[in-house]
């Protein structure tokens, strides 16, 4: 029932807890193996969406929202270190696409439903029906992979972060990933009142575009590289968000969702298997923490700043610099691209420990 601002908000708060959590998990996951950190984050995710059905108060929406964004985190990382080490690295990336597709058929379903349903039939189920999804899914965790030793050193994440061959895809997704985080947040409030078959359907194809782009990308990214997307996926994430400008226009909206998502789902896989492609093993979850930092930093600072936004431009214009700013994540994906041309890997274990060693 609030405005833009109140939904910034709490989309903020939950990004802001997550990034936090997702800055901490590798060292929790070094010392309680990725199985125990699943279940907490479970755990975390779940239980407390139980208590939003007991007050509309921001401050406890917000409060709320802070514990589950560290479950969110913990659930994230650790389920992506798990996959990670599963794949044979010459099907990387369209294993971690397939594992970005079974991702992405829960917002693909429950976006535009739990929309439907906050309205028909109040937030209430919403809320139990997220938080029993959560719980029920811990009976699964003691059948996963234990600990298990990486060859290798650790990488920190702040060390990653520092190496170009991380830092380089991880700033093309934080910038891409920004998008995301507004089209979620302010789609609904930026369609004019009446229009929810609009939002309903854009919120539909956005996610299903991004989940059959990523898969393809992956593919493409076994055969030829992943290093040669990243620019073509800036690119048509941006003519997305700029289509959706017109939100006077519901065939502009939906198309430029549809066309975000194409761009979001290339930007998505290229990153990822990017980045898993140029560490060792013992690096995975530090991947999955930047990764994940960068897509939840990337939609935390949009939700918060593109609120502010709208209340000095209106949407349209705030959509259009929207898309103009995504344009600067070419700068980096033009580096990562030349470097990857002028020192290509030679194996899929010798990455980004290597190259930052030398620097």
């Amino acid at each position: 029932g609030g405005g833009s601002g109140t939904a910034g908000l709490v989309t903020g708060a939950l990004m802001l807890a997550t990034v936090a959590g997702e800055l901490t998990a590798p060292w929790l996951a070094a010392r309680c193996g990725y199985r125990v950190m699943l279940g907490a984050g479970l755990l975390l995710l779940g239980a407390p969406a139980l208590a939003l059905t007991v007050s509309q108060s921001m401050a406890w929406i917000v409060a709320v929202c802070l514990v589950r964004g560290l479950g969110f985190a913990f659930t994230l990382v650790a389920g992506g270190a798990l996959t990670a080490s599963l794949i044979p690295p010459e099907r990387r990336g369209e294993g971690l696409a397939l594992i970005g597709v079974m991702a992405g058929v829960p917002s693909l379903v429950c976006l535009p439903l739990g929309a439907w349903l906050a309205v028909n039939t109040g937030y209430g189920p919403v809320c139990m029906a997220a938080a029993l999804i959560a719980l029920v899914s811990i009976a699964a965790v003691p059948g996963l992979p234990g600990r298990e030793a990486a060859l290798g050193p650790p990488l920190g994440i702040f060390a990653g972060a520092r190496s170009g061959a991380l830092g380089r895809p991880t700033a093309v997704f934080t910038v891409t990933a920004v998008g995301a985080g507004i089209v979620v947040t302010f789609l609904p409030l930026a369609v004019a009142s009446g229009s929810s078959g609009v939002v309903a359907a854009a919120l539909f194809v956005q996610p299903a575009a991004a989940t059959a782009s990523r898969w393809f990308a992956g593919r493409h990214a076994d055969r030829r590289g992943a290093a040669g997307l990243l620019i073509p996926g800036v690119v048509v994430s941006a003519a997305g968000i700029l289509a959706v400008a017109l939100t006077g226009v519901p065939v502009a909206v939906v198309v430029g969702a549809a066309v975000f998502g194409v761009g979001f789902g290339i930007t998505q896989s290229a990153t990822i298997t990017l980045m898993y492609s140029r560490v060792p093993a013992s690096g995975y979850g530090t991947v999955s923490a930047l990764w994940n930092v960068a897509y939840d930093a990337g939609m935390g600072i949009g939700a918060v700043s593109f609120g502010t936004v709208t209340g000095l431009t209106g949407y349209p214009w705030a959509f259009a610099l929207t898309a103009l700013l995504m344009l600067t994540a070419l700068v980096p994906a033009w580096w990562d691209q030349t470097a990857a041309r002028e020192h290509p890997a030679t194996t899929s274990e010798d990455r980004a420990v290597t190259a930052e060693r030398r620097r």
